[in-house]
Parts: structure tokens; C-alpha cells; sequence
């Protein structure tokens, strides 16, 4: 018997154990516990801030009631106090309410008092925040008033700041370049109008402040107007700090007008994960012309994305444009700047020869065309300008193809005209897209989007291309061909859909 009552006993204890256990397993989680432990006492210190808050800020009114009764920031004191006040008494009911679920301890219960922890800590930081930036912007006028002199000598130096401005000069430029780009002409007015508005106000406060100004120099508080003098500084302080830049600004955006450039993807490499392109800069200013190249480090999307675009323009900005309206979408470098056939511009003209147009650069232009050609210009006929337009007018990017019976691409990494002009490239050199769908191998490519007639023909000719070594394909004249009978139009080209610059869109 007693060893029975002994089993029975165990079995009990084993029991209540258990449900030790178990029940242990459907408590408030301890770190939601302590998460409400840590904002009570969280509470309690902004709450006492607050109080600190409201009690300086008053004493500080109390004693300059003069200052502060002029001040309009002054007048919302008591208001944002209050509220500040008010919103810590919602926090306030937030921990009551966190308090009964952590008193119920239920483990069901987390996810609510989660909630609540969060909506309770962005009110209490919120109401603690405002309260001190009210303080602070007491104690910001106060120490303002005890160096009054200082002050006076501050606005003394704004005031000069503001007359140094060349706003004469500014005026000039805008009305030229408001004169040669139209298109700019109400854009300019309104920044320079802008410009001459700062320029007034402060002058218009310089004056308007004569008194208390002379009043604050000699320390005389009993004729100071605190609301003016404060005034006046803050809006001489904007205008002597924001006016120089603005009108660097605008006549930056000025001399933008007059210059166009592009931005040529003239080489590539990768190389142990690192990614690399090197990126021409051609500048063109009434007709002449600069350049820089400098290799940048890309990410692998970018330099992927691009890939297609070796010897192409990436980024186009003409004259008459702003640099932030810089086109992006990828095109042969040059043809931006071909009028539409029959017409000329500023850069070149049609030609007519052998029953066929062809655009020629003006001589002025010949150091331009030759670093955005590689110094391998062909003259380019109507047709293929044409057929650009067309992609140009979609925004996509046009690749072109190497003849009238040849799809293969004329421009971008594939195409034929790159591969002669930049032979001499890193990216050539390592041997290229070797086993991209661009390469052109020997009986690689048949069924390519991009291999020729002859490479199609399984009894043809497949010696290929390699990039950067000689080709088969006699370079075109460098000058006006001579006359020959003219070809029917080609139809539209294989291309792509265009890419922006950076994009990842793919074929």
C-alpha cells in the first residue's frame, strides 16, 4: 500500500510540474516585458523634461516680455507646450493599457502589446521633441539679445554681401542667351526675376531697419524693435548666403546653352569581379571642340546593360539644352547633330553626288566629328539617317546594319563600323564578347539575329570577323564617294528596343 501511494503521489508531482512548464510557455514573452518596463521608465523621464521645459521657457518670457512680445514664434509657446502636455498623457494611457496585458501575461497577447509599444514610444519622443525645440528657440532669442552689436555687425556684412552680387552682369548674360534660345527665353526671365526679388528684399529690410539698428549698436533696449531688427537679419542672412549660389547657378545654366557634348562609351573591361568603362567626354562650343577620357568603375548591371553600346553615344546633350536634359538613350555617336535631309545647321550640309545625299561637316567642325567617330568618319547617307530618326523619334536605340543585304549590326559592340574604329581597344584587345551572342566566329553564329547571309549558308564562307584584327570588308571613302547609280531605299534595320543609360531593358 504504501508503495502505491507512493506511485500515485509521483504521478501527481510529475503533473503539476508539467503544467509548471506549460504554463511557462504561455507567458507575455520576456522581452515584450522588458520593452514596458524600459518605456514606463522612458515616461517618466520625458514627462519630467517637459515640466523642465515648460517652467524655463516661462521663466524666460517672464523676464524679457519685451523681446519675446515681438517675437511671432514666441506667441505659439504656450500652445506647443500644452500640447506637447497632452500627447504624453496618450502615452500615458497606452502603458495602462500595456500594464493590463502584461498583468494578464498571455503569450497570445505579444503581438498586440507590440503594437502599442511602438504607438506609445512615437508619441512620447514626438511630444519630448517639440517641447525642446521650444526651449531651445528661447534660449536661441535670448543669447541673440546679448550680442546685440554683434548681431548689427552680422546684418552690416550680409548688407555688402548682397550689393557685391554682379547682378548686372547676371542680367546681361540671361538677356543674351534669352535673345540666341528662344525656347529659354521665360525660364531665364523667371529665375532672374527671382534673383532681382531677393535683392529687393534685402535692400527693402536694410532700410526698414535703420532705427533699430542704430538702437541695438548703441545697446539702447528701449528703443529697439526686436520683431523688425530680428527680421531684417534673418532675411539679409538668406539673401547674403543663397544669392551667390543662385546666381552662379544661373549663369552656369547660361553658358549650358552655348555648349553641347556627349558622353562615348569608348572602352571596357572586367577584371576579377571589378568592372570597368571608359567614358569620352567631347565638348563643343562655337566650334571648337574638347575632350577627356577617364575609366570609371561601374556595378555589374550597369556595365551589362551597356555592353551593347561600345563606340555609341551614351548620353547627348545639344545646345540650346540644359545639362540636367541630357538625352540617355544610347545612339550612334555623331548623328545627333545631322539636320533633317534638305536642311543644314550650324555643324554641316547635304550634299547630292551620284543620285545620293550625304551629310559633310563643316571644317570648323572636323576636329568634333573626328573624336566622336574615332577618327574613322564615312559620310552617312539619307536613307540611314533617315531610319535613326525613325528609331530616335520611338526613343529607342538604333544600331544600324552594315548594308542593304547584310543584317548584321554597323554600330554598338556588334556592329561592323565599330569593330575597324576601335581595333585598337582594351576591350578588343582581351578579346572582346568572345562568347556573347555579339561575336562573330568562324561557323559560330548561324542562326544569330545578327549573322550574315553568307554565315547562314552552311556551304558559304564562315572565315568571320575577329574584333580588332583586319576584315575582309574595304573601308568605305573617308570623303564624298563617287558618284554611282542610286540604290533603292533599305528596308528598316533589325534593332532592339533602345536602352536608357543604365538601364537593364534587354533584347
Amino acid at each position: 500500500m504504501e508503495k502505491a501511494g507512493l506511485k500515485v503521489t509521483a504521478a501527481v508531482v510529475a503533473g503539476l510540474m508539467g503544467l509548471v512548464w506549460v504554463a511557462g510557455f504561455d507567458d507575455l514573452p520576456r522581452d515584450v516585458r522588458a520593452q514596458i518596463a524600459a518605456e514606463r521608465s522612458a515616461l517618466v523621464s520625458s514627462q519630467k523634461q517637459v515640466a523642465s521645459a515648460k517652467q524655463e521657457v516661462a521663466r524666460d518670457v517672464s523676464g524679457e516680455h519685451e523681446l519675446f512680445s515681438a517675437l511671432p514664434s514666441a506667441a505659439l509657446y504656450n500652445d506647443r507646450l500644452a500640447r506637447s502636455e497632452n500627447v504624453l498623457s496618450s502615452a500615458s494611457r497606452d502603458l495602462e493599457q500595456l500594464a493590463r496585458l502584461e498583468k494578464a501575461n498571455r503569450r497570445s497577447d505579444a503581438e498586440q502589446a507590440k503594437q502599442i509599444l511602438a504607438h506609445e514610444q512615437q508619441t512620447r519622443t514626438a511630444a519630448l521633441a517639440d517641447a525642446e525645440a521650444v526651449r531651445k528657440d528661447a534660449t536661441h532669442w535670448i543669447e541673440l539679445k546679448k550680442r546685440l552689436p554683434d548681431e548689427v555687425r552680422e546684418m552690416d556684412r550680409d548688407y555688402q554681401a548682397v550689393h557685391a552680387l554682379d547682378l548686372a552682369g547676371i542680367t546681361a548674360a540671361v538677356q543674351k542667351a534669352q535673345n540666341d534660345w528662344p525656347d529659354k527665353r521665360a525660364d531665364l526671365g523667371n529665375r532672374l526675376e527671382a534673383l532681382r526679388g531677393s535683392v529687393a528684399g534685402a535692400e527693402d529690410s536694410w532700410q526698414k531697419s535703420a532705427a533699430s539698428r542704430q538702437a541695438a549698436a548703441a545697446n539702447d533696449t528701449g528703443k529697439l524693435d526686436y520683431g523688425n531688427l530680428f527680421a531684417a537679419a534673418d532675411t539679409l542672412h538668406t539673401a547674403a548666403t543663397g544669392l551667390p549660389r543662385k546666381a552662379e547657378e544661373l549663369k552656369s545654366l547660361t553658358g549650358q546653352l552655348y555648349t553641347s557634348w556627349d558622353k562615348l562609351l569608348v572602352d571596357m573591361r572586367t577584371e576579377r569581379g571589378k568592372y570597368e568603362q571608359k567614358l569620352r567626354t567631347v565638348k563643343t562650343r562655337e566650334g571648337s571642340a574638347t575632350s577627356d577620357e577617364s575609366w570609371v568603375e561601374v556595378g555589374k548591371p550597369t556595365y551589362q546593360a551597356m555592353e551593347r553600346n561600345l563606340g555609341m553615344a551614351v548620353e547627348h546633350k545639344p545646345a540650346g539644352k540644359y545639362d540636367a536634359e541630357a538625352e540617355r538613350v544610347a545612339q550612334p555617336a555623331g548623328f545627333a547633330y545631322m539636320a533633317p535631309p534638305g536642311q543644314s545647321n550650324q555643324y554641316g550640309h547635304w550634299e547630292h553626288s551620284g543620285g545620293r545625299d550625304f551629310w559633310v561637316f563643316y571644317g570648323q567642325y572636323t576636329l568634333m566629328r573626328d573624336l566622336l567617330f574615332n577618327r574613322d568618319y564615312r559620310p552617312l547617307d539619307r536613307y540611314e539617317y533617315e531610319d535613326y530618326r525613325n528609331y530616335r523619334q520611338r526613343n529607342q536605340t538604333y544600331y544600324g546594319r552594315s548594308t542593304a543585304t547584310d543584317s548584321a549590326p554597323k554600330y554598338g559592340t556588334g556592329g561592323t563600323a565599330t569593330q575597324e574604329r576601335y581595333s585598337g581597344s582594351t576591350f578588343s584587345k582581351s578579346g572582346g564578347f568572345k562568347d556573347s551572342k555579339y561575336a562573330s566566329k568562324p561557323g559560330g553564329y548561324r542562326s544569330s539575329d545578327y549573322a550574315t547571309p553568307s554565315m547562314r549558308d552552311p556551304n558559304g564562307d564562315h572565315s568571320g570577323r575577329t574584333f580588332g584584327s583586319g576584315s575582309s570588308r574595304q573601308s568605305s571613302p573617308r570623303a564624298t564617294p563617287a558618284p554611282r547609280s542610286a540604290p533603292s531605299r533599305p528596308s528598316m534595320p533589325r534593332s532592339s528596343p533602345g536602352r536608357t543609360f543604365g538601364g537593364s531593358r534587354r533584347r
